[in-house]
């Protein structure tokens, strides 16, 4: 097999400049972890930087047959490291037993829902290198008072400091996209949990921004009763930070009614 043809099912737009692929590469920062999980190689233009670089181990999730057989046909003594497998359904704890990174040109498609595979694994995932469309990058790299500052953004910054490293026209893609993508590195802050009730957290954000045009004592009123008057229910959900969010979470535990003891 010379070529793998790119579908549209999944997202498909592989990277054809080796320029920007070395850079990519180059953006992992290898302190305190030595392995590396590519999440969608394709036709490995990743990949076979990945297995010159010494001293590390990899791991390749691919769920095209096609670009399977590609890779097993194309670089040497890379079967045993590819799964064959569907990353949105693959449990991110069981692929290293030590700390790694996750590197990837990320289908658009399914960007945001790797995230969340990411953020249930973080304590394992202490790195993330990938390209993704311009628009989510922004949003994820975005700080609060930002018009792009969204769910995602609130989710990912709890656990991990962001840079935007760059942008990638459409140019250098096999199809090219109808849409820029950027590159991004995340990096494991010190937050081994939320000093709060997490899954409250999520439901908090969840409803703040799924009415983001309101103000916090609106969009919240099915959460923290009318008489709450705190300060933070008078902004929208765009000017909190993680730590305002982590207030209001504790504000509406601490209004919930307790099971008898």
């Amino acid at each position: 097999m010379n070529t793998v043809r790119p579908k549209k099912g999944l997202g498909q737009h592989f990277l054809t400049d080796k320029n920007i692929a070395r850079n990519i590469v180059g953006s992992l920062s290898f302190e305190n972890y030595r392995s590396v999980l590519e999440i969608g190689p394709g036709m490995g233009v990743l990949t076979g930087l990945l297995l010159e670089t010494g001293g590390i181990e990899t791991r390749f999730v691919e769920i095209d047959p096609s670009s399977v057989e590609y890779l097993n046909a194309h670089f040497a003594g890379i079967h045993d490291k590819i799964i064959a497998a569907d990353a949105l359904e693959l449990d991110f704890n069981t692929i290293f037993a030590a700390p790694y990174a996750v590197i990837g040109n990320f289908p658009y498609n399914i960007s945001s829902q790797l995230f969340f595979r990411i953020l249930a694994a973080r304590q394992r995932v202490i790195e993330v290198v990938c390209m993704l469309q311009k628009e989510v990058a922004e949003r994820i790299a975005s700080p609060p008072g930002s018009r792009d500052y969204g769910i995602l953004s609130v989710f990912i910054q709890a656990y991990y400091r962001i840079e935007y490293l760059f942008t990638v026209p459409p140019q250098v893609f096999n199809p090219p996209p109808k849409v820029q993508s950027a590159v991004i590195r995340l990096k494991r802050n010190e937050r081994l949990q939320l000093p709060c009730n997490e899954i409250l957290y999520a439901k908090v954000v969840k409803a703040a921004f799924n009415q983001r045009r309101k103000m916090l004592r609106n969009s919240l009123k099915s959460i923290l009763p009318a008489d709450c008057l705190h300060p933070l229910l008078q902004k929208r959900p765009e000017q909190l930070s993680v730590e305002e969010f982590i207030i209001l979470t504790d504000l509406a535990d601490n209004r919930l009614p307790k099971a008898d003891s």
